[in-house]
């Protein structure tokens, strides 16, 4: 569990599409799947549009494709009566269920839906692209009233409580990630009713804080209903296509984005039949949203992006219409504007001045702006199952399917000829959730993107664990993420850890305390076996929830504190290595401590990406870690292709990129201001530049030197790093004698682990200093610490 702040998880996302020059099949790396690798370091690149984009676009490159009548049905069957039993039929049931409201047959106190017709009359009049907003809203609104009085075949009940409205945005919305501050201007979005009034009524009230909840007590249901139903009318009236301020992510169900194919006026959309019926679905052109012109829009990759997993399959499955996104044709972004352009000058006239993050925004494809707004609203609401959103052009309409194993894009429906499906998408409640969370912790660790494990760590209280337990100093913290289904999960792995801990010394006081623990039984995977898509358990998710003792972040320590805790991490990695638990991902923010009778323990924290040495599989040969933390020969072009195995002594070096990070980047447990502090571009890089860029600090280490740092911790750095080179010269040299051989075998760390660390314990600098209290002083200069060498 990182703490909150830089840990240095970034790499510039691979292309989804790059070659992977034959590249074996192996799993996808955890820490560096598109715009996951994005949060822990969010301090570093802020979370403006144009520094984020290339992570959320390299998800979305990747999107699978379904047919619209394939997604309405899972989506239905989740919102069934009876989730757990098959129902074929559901959709048809459902489209019959819809066609009084479609042809202006249903009413109700509040609305009439012949009024559909109307708003939909007016939608397709010629106009700019603001000017749809009201119209759609209108009939949307009036469909979502008509629709809670429909009792479908077959479907649940409604959920009042989230008594769903669409409510005109386009205004900034704001968001927290790691202190910085986010923007983004959804056109429209979906929200509880509640939720939709509150800012009104503050802004009517001239007073701002939390809404005044009504108390219902059950005993006057009528009552407190016609109430709801006399504010969602008054609501619909005046302000649903009003622009609201400070509307909040975490109440956001849905949001709807708007585009134009010409500049100006519309042309080409027809009016609505006189009358549905229950049609075969008929494909829009094009069927599906192009993702293709994406990697147009960039410069080629260079050698630095390799690809961190497969590429997708291009083959169409006929029995479900099921794709992978369609590799780019090479098409240039200069003949994609003159051919599909969509309407985003009247948007960008809309913004703020000064207001970059927003003003950017206005420039990227529609595709990724949804992906910013799908990662805020993961953000807003930890546990999250998954998302819908909706992106329209004319008269158009794609579903887009968010959650942590990817994204899913259905073809497009015609929603004014092909009204009834519409409508059933509007019937599957867009509000229901099978795990929703909200914080306003403000040591919360948040998540940032669309795909991967999204670890948030939230301060909790539970009285049966606190009666259990008893009352931990620095208070619990609960761990939640999205665990790859195919791995060992981390409870398991810390039972392992917990009986290594019950026999050596080395382990018991330095491993997180976990308390309680929860899988959700819902996997990821489930939606894609429903629509058939290929290989649907590849990436599939599970939802954990993990209860630890708060633990304090290792970057807050220096000196003798910060070596001590650091070096008791190492040895309880050496003790877990030999019994079989391979951690893999050593990084500031795994690594931790806590109090024990007045004195700093380390803890060699966060287990969900590691393995045991019995599990089955090239677990030996992922691409696990942190990129500005792992060891260059992962880094280089065959280590991010499986090609090296991740061995003891590549974690050994971890420890040693830790250590120089924080005692380069760091004064007093504070992070340095941008001018003083090096390696950033580091946290921002693909594995391989980032392994170049460290090679260059290695041939220059003076450069890098802080004029601040004690000469002897400066020595005692570099001391380490000539280890390492020694260490990589000799296995280079000897794998040159006989690289041809079959029968040799590069010499690796694995078969001595004791000799291999021995090599750092018995530096001047590792014995325990000689005065306690000045670390800085006490640890021997040596004749490297100024010196530059070549590796």
């Amino acid at each position: 569990m990182s703490p909150a702040g830089e840990t240095g998880t970034l790499s510039t996302p691979p292309r989804a599409n790059a070659s992977a020059h034959g590249a074996s099949k192996i799993e996808s790396t955890p820490n560096s799947r598109g715009a996951f690798v994005v949060s822990e370091n969010i301090g570093l690149v802020g979370v403006q549009v144009k520094k984020l984009r290339p992570w959320i676009q390299r998800d979305i490159e990747q999107v699978k494709e379904c047919k619209a009548d394939a997604m309405l049905q899972a989506l239905l069957q989740r919102a069934s009566s009876a989730p757990e039993t098959e129902q074929p039929e559901l959709l048809q049931k459902c489209l019959k269920a819809v066609l009084p409201v479609c042809n202006g047959q249903a009413f109700t106190a509040l609305v009439n839906s012949s009024d559909v017709e109307i708003a939909l009359n007016e939608y397709v009049c010629p106009g700019v692209e603001n000017s749809f907003y009201g119209p759609f809203i209108r009939a949307t609104n009036i469909a979502l009233a008509c629709l809670a009085e429909i009792k479908g075949d077959g479907m649940g009940a409604p959920v009042p409580a989230v008594d769903m409205i669409c409510q005109q945005n386009d205004m900034p919305m704001h968001q927290t990630h790691q202190t910085k501050k986010s923007t983004r201007k959804p056109d429209l979005v979906i929200l509880p009713l509640d939720s939709t009034c509150a800012p009104f009524q503050d802004e009517k009230s001239g007073k701002k804080g939390e809404q005044k909840v009504e108390k219902d007590d059950g005993k006057n249901d009528e009552k407190n209903d016609e109430k709801r139903k006399k504010k969602r009318r008054a609501h619909m009236d005046t302000n649903a296509t009003t622009k609201p301020k400070n509307l909040l992510w975490k109440d956001v169900l849905a949001c709807i984005e708007f585009k134009r194919k010409t500049l100006g006026r519309t042309k080409g959309i027809k009016s609505p039949p006189s009358s549905y019926t229950v049609t075969d679905y008929v494909p829009t052109k094009p069927e599906y949203l192009p993702v293709d012109h994406l990697q147009a829009e960039d410069p080629v990759p260079g050698p630095s992006q390799i690809p961190v997993t497969r590429p997708a399959s291009n083959t169409a499955l006929p029995s479900s219409g099921l794709t992978a996104a369609q590799p780019s044709k090479g098409r240039s972004s200069s003949k994609r504007k003159a051919v599909d352009t969509l309407e985003s000058a009247a948007k960008k006239s809309k913004m703020n001045p000064g207001d970059a993050d927003a003003d950017a925004e206005a420039d990227l494809d529609v595709t990724v702006q949804t992906g910013l707004y799908a990662a805020e609203m993961f953000a807003a609401n930890l546990g999250v199952n998954h998302l819908l959103n909706l992106i329209i052009v004319d008269d158009v309409m794609w579903i887009w399917y968010y959650d942590r194993q990817g994204i899913i894009q259905c073809s497009g429906i015609n929603f004014i000829q092909d009204l009834p499906r519409f409508m059933v998408l509007l019937d599957e409640d867009l509000g229901m959730v099978d795990l929703l969370l909200h914080t306003s912790d403000d040591e919360r660790v948040t998540h940032y993107g669309l795909q991967g494990r999204a670890t948030n760590v939230v301060a909790v209280t539970s009285k049966t664990l606190m009666k259990k337990y008893g009352n931990f100093q620095d208070g619990m913290v609960a761990k939640i993420f999205w665990g790859d289904a195919s791995r060992t999960s981390e409870p398991d792995i810390l039972n392992k850890v917990r009986e290594i801990a019950e026999v050596h010394d080395t382990v018991k006081d330095y491993i997180p305390e976990l308390l309680w623990h929860h899988r959700f039984m819902n996997p990821t995977s489930a939606i894609r076996e429903a629509l058939g898509v290929p290989e649907p358990t590849t990436g599939s998710r599970v939802l954990y929830i993990l209860v630890f003792r708060k633990l304090l972040p290792i970057t807050k320590l220096q000196g003798k504190e910060l070596f001590d805790v650091w070096r008791q991490c190492i040895s309880c990695h050496l003790t877990l290595w030999k019994e079989g638990v391979y951690h893999r991902d050593v990084s500031p923010g795994n690594l931790m401590w806590y109090w024990k009778d007045k004195k700093r323990i380390g803890v060699l924290n966060d287990y969900d990406i590691s393995s045991l040495a019995n599990d089955q599989g090239p677990r030996g040969n992922e691409r696990t870690g942190t990129v500005p933390f792992m060891a260059r020969e992962l880094l280089t072009e065959d280590g991010q292709r499986g090609k090296v195995k991740h061995l003891y002594r590549h974690d050994v070096e971890s420890f040693m990129w830790v250590f120089t990070w924080i005692c380069l980047r760091y004064r007093e447990g504070v992070l340095l201001s941008r001018r003083l502090r090096p390696f950033d571009e580091w946290a921002t890089l693909g594995a391989v530049a980032c392994g170049e860029k460290k090679l260059v600090f290695l041939n220059n280490m003076t450069a890098f030197a802080p004029s601040d740092i004690d000469q002897v911790i400066w020595g005692f750095l570099v001391d380490c790093f000539v280890v390492l080179k020694m260490d990589a010269d000799n296995r280079y040299y000897l794998g040159l004698k006989r690289p041809w051989s079959v029968e040799y075998q590069q010499p690796n760390a694995d078969s001595d682990l004791d000799a291999f660390l021995s090599k750092f314990t018995t530096l001047e600098g590792w014995a325990k200093p000689a005065n306690p209290s000045n670390f800085l002083y006490s640890l021997p200069y040596t004749r490297f610490s100024a010196c530059n060498f070549q590796l």
